[in-house]
C-alpha cells in the first residue's frame, strides 16, 4: 500500500471480489449492515465515521477494511484513545480491483452544486467513485466514472433507512446491489441477520 497527494492507492489481487460499501455511520453501525459485510471480501467505509470501533466491528471475509476522513472526523468528535487512528485515515482511497480502479472520497471538499462533475473530473481514470456526505443513497451510472454514494449506514438521518452497497467486481463485468433496512426504533438490532423483510430495497445494476 502506498500513499500520496494525502489519499492512499493499494491494488488488491484477485479474479472476483465483492466489496461492502458503506458511509456516514456516526458512531452508530446498523446491526444489518454488520452482518452483511461479512458476507463480502472487503469493507469501504466513506467518512463520517465515529470512532475506531466502527471500523473494528467490520469484518470482511479478507480482513480488510478501507476508510477516509469525513468533515465530522475531527478529534473533538472522536474519543481520544482513537485519535492516533484517526490521524491516519487519508482523505481518498484508490483501489485497483479486477475490472478497474474504484475511488473512495467523502465527498465534504466542495460544495453540492455539481459535485458529480468534480468528482468525475479529478478522478477520469476511475471506473466509480463513491461519495458520502450527503446521506443520501444515489446511483449516478448514466456515464463512467460511475458515481455512488450509499447513503447512511447508522441512525443519522438515513432519509428511509440505512443503507449500503455491496460491488461485485469481476475481470470484465461490475455489478452493484443496493441494500436499504427498515428504520430500527431500538438502537441495535438484537439478531443482525439479513431476513426478507428486513431489506426494504435490493436490486443489481450489472455493466
Amino acid at each position: 500500500m502506498g500513499s500520496g497527494d494525502g489519499g492512499v492507492i493499494a491494488r488488491i489481487p484477485g479474479r472476483s471480489l465483492r466489496l461492502a460499501i458503506l458511509s456516514d455511520t456516526h458512531g452508530d453501525l446498523d446491526a444489518r449492515v454488520e452482518h452483511l459485510v461479512t458476507t463480502c471480501d472487503l469493507a469501504i467505509h466513506g467518512g463520517d465515521i465515529g470512532n475506531a470501533d466502527i471500523l473494528a466491528r467490520m469484518q470482511p471475509g479478507l480482513g480488510r477494511v478501507f476508510a477516509v476522513f469525513g468533515n465530522n472526523d475531527v478529534s473533538r468528535r472522536w474519543p481520544e484513545r482513537d485519535h492516533d487512528l484517526l490521524r491516519q485515515l487519508p482523505e481518498w482511497v484508490e483501489l485497483t480491483l479486477p475490472g478497474g480502479c474504484l475511488v473512495v472520497i467523502h465527498g465534504h471538499q466542495g460544495p453540492a452544486r455539481d459535485r458529480h462533475a468534480r468528482l468525475r473530473a479529478r478522478f477520469p481514470t476511475a471506473r466509480a467513485i463513491v461519495y458520502g456526505h450527503s446521506h443520501r443513497l444515489v446511483l449516478d451510472m448514466d456515464t463512467t466514472p460511475w458515481v455512488l454514494n450509499p447513503g447512511a449506514a447508522g441512525r443519522t438521518r438515513t432519509y428511509g433507512g440505512p443503507s449500503c452497497l455491496v460491488l461485485s467486481a469481476g475481470e470484465t463485468e461490475w455489478e452493484v446491489e443496493v441494500h436499504r433496512f427498515a428504520f430500527l426504533a431500538t438502537r441495535r438490532s438484537n439478531a443482525p441477520v439479513l431476513k426478507r423483510q428486513g431489506a426494504r430495497l435490493a436490486k443489481t445494476t450489472r455493466i
